[in-house]
């Protein structure tokens, strides 16, 4: 089987699969159109996000057997037309859950800690013990938007406080001995932080709007490791102003291109010039599952995927 790869990974998911037999071809360069007309060779592609696989890519397909993206999402690959065409999606949501859990949780305590006002304030020669006094997590409830790998990984990191954990989840029956599966409603009504771990469908981009914010019944910590389109970033603005939003820690943006890449320009909207100067914001550059270790596991999950499907069987 002859495998084009789109973007560069980690060394070794190249060199298993060579190992398995499998001939591997890289271009990280070129254009679509240039791929689109060369990919009728290829059995299988591996790619992380660089471009939209959409219909006229998967028609120009006609020998592709399975897409394999090195992430969780699926969202850049049109997954009913390649379904339709017996093409095999694989991800590997697994490889990075745990470095999501993790980043969700370091927001969090930087959050409730003003790790991030506190720092500013230091470097710059002020020393102000009382404006910067936290809160502690114990004794509140987090509730957790999207129950599968990545929230998952996020509650079983809090186990080591005494916190509720409540998640929602359009799957009946994913609730564990973590977290508690409960309605939105109940959610809404008890959670003091609210963390995402939703994918980009129809369903989750503009989730978090202004309407869906005034249902808090208390004030609220916001943590997006998910995707970016699932905040409406003018409510999140607006719901910080009121105090609603205590504080937000956001890995993705709005803003974000579907291939995650420099977003900053000379026209930035006025809620994002907020947000990016704000006390009570943490940004980081969408890295929640991009740790030295993610980058080897989301390789091998790729790897040990690929040889199940096609060779085990």
């Amino acid at each position: 089987m002859n495998i084009l790869h789109l973007d560069s990974n980690h060394p070794l998911l190249i060199s298993q699969l060579k190992a398995l037999g499998f001939t591997n071809n890289e271009d990280y360069t070129s254009s679509k159109e240039a791929i689109e007309n060369q990919i009728h060779v290829y059995d299988g592609i591996v790619i992380r996000s660089r471009f939209k696989i959409d219909k006229q890519f998967l028609d120009a397909a006609s020998n592709l057997k399975f897409i394999g993206r090195v992430g969780a999402g699926l969202e850049n690959i049109d997954c009913n037309y390649a379904a339709k065409k017996g093409i095999k999606l694989i991800s590997a949501p697994e490889g990075n859950r745990n470095a999501v859990g993790e980043h969700s949780l370091a927001m969090l305590l930087a959050l409730l800690n003003k790790l991030n006002k506190a720092n500013d304030e230091v470097s710059n020669g002020k020393w102000d013990r009382e404006g910067n006094r936290g809160s502690e997590l114990d004794g509140k409830t987090v509730g957790l938007i999207g129950y599968g790998n990545m929230g998952k990984a996020f509650a079983k990191k809090l186990r080591g406080f005494d916190v509720d954990v409540l998640c929602y989840d359009i799957k009946p029956n994913v609730g564990d001995q973590n977290a508690r599966q409960v309605s939105l409603e109940e959610l809404q009504d008890k959670s003091h932080v609210l963390s995402l771990h939703t994918p980009e469908t129809p369903l989750t981009v503009n989730m978090i709007n202004s309407e869906f914010i005034s249902r808090f019944k208390n004030p609220f910590w916001l943590i997006n490791t998910a995707r970016g389109k699932s905040v409406v970033t003018k409510d999140l603005v607006v719901a910080l102003n009121s105090g609603k939003i205590l504080g937000a820690g956001l890995d993705v943006l709005e803003y974000e291109k579907s291939s995650f890449e420099n977003i900053f320009s000379n026209q930035m909207p006025e809620e994002f010039k907020y947000i990016i100067s704000a006390e009570n914001v943490i940004l980081t550059p969408h890295v929640a599952g991009w740790t030295v270790e993610s980058k080897e596991k989301l390789a091998q999950t790729i790897v040990d995927k690929i040889k199940t499907e096609f060779l085990l069987k």
